[in-house]
């Protein structure tokens, strides 16, 4: 078997891209092409469905690439033994969360103990963001949304329970908090159907048997913050990312358990490369020691 042809498969199905694959290779898209093209000869078979620009790994691709996750984590693993002599000075790892205020902390800790390492951030939604990390196109992530699964290595971050948050012309304004079935008589303002945040409320409410009277949907923290401080109506977020705004005010819900859990997560395969070892200890010292 060819290892240069096997190594370009590998970089292809990781970045579902042979112009990505040829940039993280170091080599030219034509050489990538002619290094997959040529394994698919050698053996009669066909590893990825070429549909105009996009390319779709077959399933004969999909186990491959799961050979090759496993031999290429193996090859990082034995670098980073030889290199384990040497202090961390110098390397690049990728981060993915599903918002700034949990993994903010986390990166400025890193950040100092390393200062000579790069980091990338990637932000998303907490199915997106576990997307890229399944895909290896991110190291390490930091989102509420974890699936039970063997093949991810999670740490709790912190727990943090849902707060409501309204104008401060709003009736509610001078109140610390509300019962469930109040909120039958509002406008909700939620972010999209995947956010981890609205899963939780809705099935709250669902099994209160509570309705909204409507609900508007946005797809932007910053933007159901606007819409709040215009009057357009309700938001919920985790009390850890309700920012201070003098045009806002937060309200507990009295009667009803609403809590979203953080983790800092990572492929079990890779938890052993140091850089992510290093990213998983800075967290695991961050983490809030009086979970709120």
């Amino acid at each position: 078997m060819n290892l240069a042809q096997l190594r370009a498969f590998h970089a292809v199905a990781r970045e579902g891209s042979f112009t990505t694959a040829a940039r993280a290779l170091s080599v030219t898209q034509p050489t990538v092409s002619s290094q997959v093209k040529a394994l698919e000869d050698s053996y009669g078979i066909r590893l990825f469905d070429r549909r105009g620009r996009r390319v779709v790994v077959t399933e004969l691709g999909k186990t491959l690439f799961a050979i090759t996750r496993r031999l290429y984590a193996l090859e990082e693993e034995a670098e980073d033994v030889l290199a384990a002599a040497r202090k961390l000075e110098h390397g690049h790892i990728k981060v993915g969360a599903d918002g700034p205020h949990h993994i903010i902390p986390i990166l400025a800790a890193f950040a100092s103990r390393y200062p000579a390492l790069e980091v990338s951030l990637a932000m998303g939604n907490a199915d997106k963001v576990l997307h890229d990390l399944r895909h290896q196109q991110i190291d390490v992530a930091v989102l509420a949304k974890v699936d039970d699964d063997p093949q991810l290595h999670a740490i709790l971050y912190r727990r943090s329970p849902l707060v409501l948050f309204v104008p401060r012309n709003h009736p509610w304004a001078k109140r610390t908090s509300i019962r469930l079935k109040e909120i039958a008589d509002q406008r909700m303002i939620l972010r999209e159907a995947a956010s981890v945040t609205r899963q939780i409320f809705q099935s709250a409410l669902a099994e209160a048997g509570v309705r909204p009277q409507a609900v508007m949907q946005i797809e932007s923290r910053e933007a159901v913050r606007e819409a709040v401080a215009a009057g357009l109506g309700i938001g919920v977020v985790s009390q850890a990312e309700f920012d201070y705004d003098k045009r806002l005010t937060k309200l507990r819900v009295r009667d009803a358990r609403m809590e979203i859990t953080e983790h800092v997560v990572c492929l079990e395969e890779r938890r052993r490369l140091r850089i992510v070892r290093a990213f998983l200890d800075v967290a695991g010292q961050v983490a809030p020691r009086n979970v709120t």
